[in-house]
């Protein structure tokens, strides 16, 4: 894989401990103190576990959660612009001392991996809020995550991972990131732009993906099935738009549709940059960048994610974003356009709010093919009788 990009940092991790090691770490589980995981740290341990997250091999310590949030450093200096942290109520974490080895486990008492804990700390969550996410508005899907109630100490080191978690709902589609450089080297594929997606693709994306594909070799249609916010659609109905809309839409051997099972975070301009460093760890040279990525309410301005990857210095991340303002079905035009080709006035511009959308598919209705394909459309009414 020498002629693919490099893994940020240099190395592609893996923690996922070898057979027979792995059935070691699980008797050796059997007798250590327990630690719960939350939705989001089974999403954040996969991807720990498979390289999604290199160059890190477990969670922050106290003084790398203070670089990344201050500076978005690791003390190396290496970009890493949100703390990977694990989170536990103060009653565990008083019980635990530094040096101690826990046991991860998942919702069902299972261990996951093994914690060497090197750090327990108390930071301040509220400076974090402040800096990741640009506010302490507990109504922000993240900031109530750093900020809840059993969550006020961080837990800090490397871990062992003994098994994936129960994630892989899309065995097909599943693949990790070295499994994924390895689909591009088979292909042939040198130039790879991915496309960040929480949601069905509709027409405009879908313009975005194909004028990036009209310059690269390939496309890894890249969406999150990791943990997400309750009212997002669910992972299971969103990867049958995906695959529908492939078959109908896109030629098969361009487009490589593949699940990410990150959590989002909805950091805005900060997760636009981890998004970038991630997907590059998977092997792709260039990602879409596009109005508001990662966002969620009015926290960030349409275009903040793009100044931030913008102000980065050269060098900082190997992967190219490509930038894309805000695109619309034009009836002058009589096609998808920007801001960029169309010189026509807004009223000529198909606008669909998101609450509109929803309504139209829960009274059945099929939003105008310009917006979405009916296929699509069809999928999404059926989830929600």
């Amino acid at each position: 894989m020498k002629d693919l990009i490099p893994p940020h940092g240099g190395k592609l991790v893996s923690l996922f401990a070898p057979a027979d090691k792995a059935k070691e770490l699980a008797e050796e589980a059997k007798r250590l103190k327990s630690v719960p995981l939350d939705d989001r740290s089974q999403s954040d341990i996969e991807m720990l576990a498979q390289g999604g997250y290199s160059p890190l091999s477990g969670f922050l310590t106290h003084e790398e959660w203070r670089g990344v949030v201050t500076d978005m450093r690791l003390p190396d200096r290496t970009l890493w612009p949100i703390p990977i942290t694990l989170q536990v109520s103060q009653e565990i974490g008083s019980s635990i001392r530094p040096g101690a080895r826990v046991a991860l486990k998942d919702h069902r008492n299972e261990a996951l991996a093994i914690m060497t804990v090197t750090d327990r700390y108390a930071p301040d969550r509220t400076m974090e809020a402040k800096e990741v996410y640009r506010t302490i508005d507990p109504a922000h899907p993240g900031v109530a995550h750093v900020m809840q109630e059993n969550g006020a100490v961080y837990l800090g080191g490397p871990v062992e991972v003994i098994r994936r978690p129960d994630t892989i709902r899309f065995p097909k589609h599943h693949r990790d990131p070295a499994d994924v450089r390895r689909v591009f080297e088979e292909r042939g594929w040198r130039t790879v732009v991915a496309f960040q997606t929480r949601n069905p693709v509709h027409r405009a994306h879908e313009y975005l993906q194909k004028c990036a594909l009209e310059m690269v070799d390939g496309l890894l249609l890249h969406p999150i099935v990791g943990a997400t916010k309750s009212d997002d659609i669910p992972a299971e109905v969103r990867m049958k738009c995906y695959e529908v809309l492939l078959e109908g839409y896109y030629p098969a051997n361009r487009v490589l549709l593949n699940v990410l099972p990150m959590p989002m975070r909805y950091a805005g301009p900060r997760e636009a940059v981890l998004h970038a460093i991630v997907r590059q760890n998977y092997g792709a040279t260039h990602l879409i960048i596009g109005r508001d990525h990662a966002g969620v309410g009015n926290y960030y301005g349409t275009y903040d994610a793009q100044d931030m990857l913008r102000s980065l210095p050269p060098g900082e991340i190997k992967l190219t974003p490509i930038y894309f303002e805000n695109s619309f079905f034009c009836r002058i035009c009589g096609s998808m356009a920007s801001p960029k080709t169309c010189p026509h006035d807004e009223s000529a511009h198909l606008a669909l709010s998101g609450t509109k959308v929803r309504e139209m598919l829960r009274n059945g209705e099929v939003p105008p093919p310009e917006f979405t394909r009916k296929e699509v459309a069809e999928i999404l009414i059926a989830s929600m009788k």
